[in-house]
């Protein structure tokens, strides 16, 4: 079992910053690979980025260049560095952790954090 706490999220101006944490439970961190998605109202849930196990990333088109993800497997920690904030990347951001074994799959969700991007 993986417990996922985000916080890190606020009312910001456009072009600003924020930078969401997301802190894992348990020594096993480093096993999976973490990710952070957004859900605004009305909209399904969407990928913002991902951090495997090994490092590598992968954002979407929408968030690239702005937004860098990291990991601190130390910390039991993930990481969402977010630059030159616009208006629709207004939502709530949710931390995910998932692992594979045997081709069987294993998620955790965070409850989640507002991030409100406004003047």
């Amino acid at each position: 079992q993986v417990q996922l706490v985000e916080s890190g999220g606020g009312l910001v101006q456009p072009g600003g910053s924020l930078r969401l944490s997301c802190a894992a439970s348990g020594n096993i961190f480093s096993l999976y690979d973490m990710g952070w998605y957004r859900q605004a109202p009305g909209k399904q849930r969407d990928l913002v980025a991902t951090v495997t196990r090994a490092g590598s990333t992968n954002y979407a088109d929408s968030v690239k260049g702005r937004f860098t993800i990291s990991r601190d497997n130390a910390r039991n920690t993930v990481y969402l560095q977010m630059n030159s904030l616009k208006p629709e990347d207004t939502a709530v951001y949710y931390c995910n952790a998932r692992r594979v074994v045997n081709y069987a799959a294993t998620g955790y969700w965070g409850q989640g954090t507002q991030v409100t991007v406004s003047s």
